[in-house]
């Protein structure tokens, strides 16, 4: 019971992502750095390249561009900063975080 109503407060609180991640579906949106988050999105991948390159973490942005997330494991985005990209993952609402589990380029 305790695990079904988490699991209803993480959807009701987490916006898209956690709704479409946690159920296995694609979400769409951008890789940023921490320091821009949605700033750029769309519109500075070079921005964000060169922030990730120069020691700032790489985020996810979601489509809206409200949205922004930690990617606990950033290896899973290299070679995808500042692409609009759509994510396979696990989100951790408590630390605002995903974990992804695959990343393509956006169609």
């Amino acid at each position: 019971m305790k695990k079904t109503l988490a699991l209803l407060a993480l959807l009701a609180s987490s916006g898209a992502i956690a709704a479409n991640a946690a159920g296995g579906s694609a979400v769409t949106g951008w890789i940023s750095d921490s320091m821009c988050g949605a700033k750029h999105a769309g519109t500075g991948a070079a921005c964000a390249k060169k922030c990730i390159e120069g020691g700032e973490k790489p985020v996810f942005v979601d489509e809206n561009k409200k949205d922004v997330w930690a990617i606990e494991n950033p290896d899973a985005v290299k070679g995808h900063y500042g692409d609009k990209v759509q994510i396979h993952g696990t989100t951790n609402a408590a630390n605002k975080s995903v974990h992804i589990d695959s990343v393509a380029a956006a169609k």
